[in-house]
């Protein structure tokens, strides 16, 4: 299920898509910070602290992703009733279990 406006299918997170972006920018240049950590020789740890650190900002990216799913498409599905319901909750429960597995 995805939201509609003006018959135009939407994502959860469509209205703030600019935000969204910018965030993904700044953990894609985490990743290339640590490749250049690595092409510099960067003490171990110190690689491993910014891989800490990109993992929770991925990890949260990920959180704020499910959140604005959860409030549009799942709600809508919600709303409606019946199998599209069911089948919406179950999607985001796996999802939710995918995000979790180490």
């Amino acid at each position: 299920m995805i939201a509609r406006e003006e018959g135009i299918a939407v994502q959860g997170y469509t209205g703030h898509k600019d935000d969204v972006l910018k965030r993904l920018r700044r953990i894609e240049g985490q990743v290339r910070g640590l490749q250049r950590m690595v092409e510099e020789d960067t003490y171990c740890i110190d690689v491993l602290t910014q891989v800490g650190a990109t993992t929770k900002a991925l990890q949260s990216f990920g959180l704020a992703l499910l959140e604005d799913h959860l409030h549009s498409c799942v709600a809508d599905a919600i709303a409606e009733g019946g199998d599209a319901a069911r089948d919406k909750i179950e999607e985001a429960s796996r999802a939710v279990s995918r995000m979790v597995r180490v």
